[in-house]
């Protein structure tokens, strides 16, 4: 029996309705759902050392959520390959250099860090064909220093000066990168007139050994990570997604301590523009300015406001934190508030997670854990808030770590409880 005309017209379009449904679902079952798709699907699927950088866990700390009635939360960054945060932000550094051409493959990373960003530098840096050298102020822990030979970085250790200083350890790392490729050109322009000289015939025995060091020369590059937006993106493109991730979106705050500030930076503007209604806060150690930036919108210590600035700006038991300028990367911070943390307060709340959680955190990630609680009663119980835990004890052993060390600066630990917070 023939089929009328009409009736085959709507059989093939319900046919093609229904496969291009089939087609969709099976697309999006491959995908999953676009709302709860990963934000860090795309992120590097790289091998080997690179590859394992990031999607750190979101751990619950138990002894302060229980103390506060909230949820506080911290990115295990210490388990990066090299044991830091700032893994992260050496690889966005020198595939971004390396992408622009302003590195090349057998060239040097130079870099000013108290330690840890210089430390995953002398990590990752032989994954993409480079060298490391690293000038860090002498004040640093000696371990670092240890690490960093161990790692086959060139270590140079300074005095500590102010930043305007032109021998403070920033500017001698940007010396050292403008003299390694100075040394490049030099080469090259030698290089270029030895080719002349042998194509003329002139090609002396001295020149014939020189001609045979290729490879040697080939620049340097500065990471500077304190103006460095790459340090931003790090954390904009990688941390803020995977906070949002683990949390599913529910969470009410984020703190941070701020050194370079890319991490608060990069995670704070991640979270607001995913939902504005989530706080971000600063915590600032003793002798740093961002606190009176954030809070009165005016860059000075309390130690300047009283006229005695100390011998150093940044002598403190915490490291890599805390500064007296504004930073390419900090400008880029979405902030509501800031809080004053102490060195007493974070070598305490050290001690405390140790004992209660098993936690060995270096000092940074002990003075975010003093910004969580702080977040924790001012927003009051039954809130999620997030916080990042920078490393771990092992490179603080020297001095945040060294009981020795604490008493002689007046930091022996002997809180109880949580009540050098005024905690129960």
């Amino acid at each position: 029996m023939a089929v009328p005309s009409n009736l085959t017209a709507v059989i093939t379009a319900v046919t093609v309705a229904i496969c291009s449904v089939y087609v969709l679902a099976s697309k999006r079952g491959k995908k999953g759902d676009l709302k709860s798709e990963k934000l860090t699907e795309n992120k590097r699927k790289g091998k080997g050392v690179v590859g394992a950088i990031g999607n750190t866990p979101l751990i619950r700390i138990n002894s302060l959520s229980d103390a506060t009635g909230c949820e506080i939360l911290a990115k295990a960054e210490f388990l990066n390959p090299g044991g830091s945060v700032k893994d992260r932000v050496a690889v966005k550094i020198i595939e971004e250099a390396l992408d622009s051409g302003k590195l090349s493959r057998g060239g040097v990373v130079t870099e000013g860090s108290a330690g840890s960003t210089a430390i995953s530098l002398a990590t990752v840096a032989p994954a993409y064909g480079c060298k490391c050298h690293v000038v860090i102020p002498d004040d640093a822990a000696i371990e670092k220093s240890q690490i960093l030979e161990a790692l086959g970085a060139t270590v140079e250790r300074v005095r500590p000066v102010s930043i305007t200083h032109k021998d403070h350890f920033v500017n001698i790392a940007r010396r050292r990168a403008a003299e390694a490729n100075k040394l490049a050109q030099q080469h090259k322009y030698e290089k270029d007139a030895s080719n002349t000289n042998h194509t003329n015939g002139y090609l002396s025995e001295n020149e014939k050994q020189n001609e045979v060091i290729t490879g040697e020369y080939k620049g340097g590059f500065f990471a500077d990570q304190f103006e460095n937006l790459a340090n931003y993106r790090a954390h904009y493109e990688g941390t803020g997604p995977e906070i949002w991730e683990q949390t599913g979106g529910k969470l009410h705050a984020f703190v941070a301590a701020a050194g370079t500030g890319g991490t608060v930076a990069g995670v704070s503007r991640f979270l607001k523009e995913k939902d504005p209604g989530i706080k971000c806060f600063l915590v600032d150690p003793p002798g740093s300015g961002l606190y009176n930036k954030v809070k009165r919108g005016v860059m000075y210590t309390r130690e300047e406001a009283e006229g005695k600035r100390l011998k150093n700006p940044f002598d403190t038991v915490t490291e890599g934190i805390g500064i007296n300028r504004l930073t390419e990367n900090f400008k880029m911070a979405q902030l509501d508030g800031a809080f004053r943390g102490t060195d007493i307060q974070a070598v305490e709340m050290s001690r405390f997670l140790l004992k209660n959680d098993g936690l060995f955190i270096g000092s940074s990630s002990a003075m975010n854990c003093v910004g969580a609680v702080r977040v924790a009663k001012l927003l009051g119980p039954g809130h999620t808030i997030v916080t990042i835990l920078c490393d771990s004890g092992m490179r603080h052993l020297s001095k945040f770590c060294n009981p020795e060390y604490l008493s002689q600066h007046g930091l022996t630990p002997s809180a109880k409880a949580l009540e050098f917070l005024d905690c129960k």
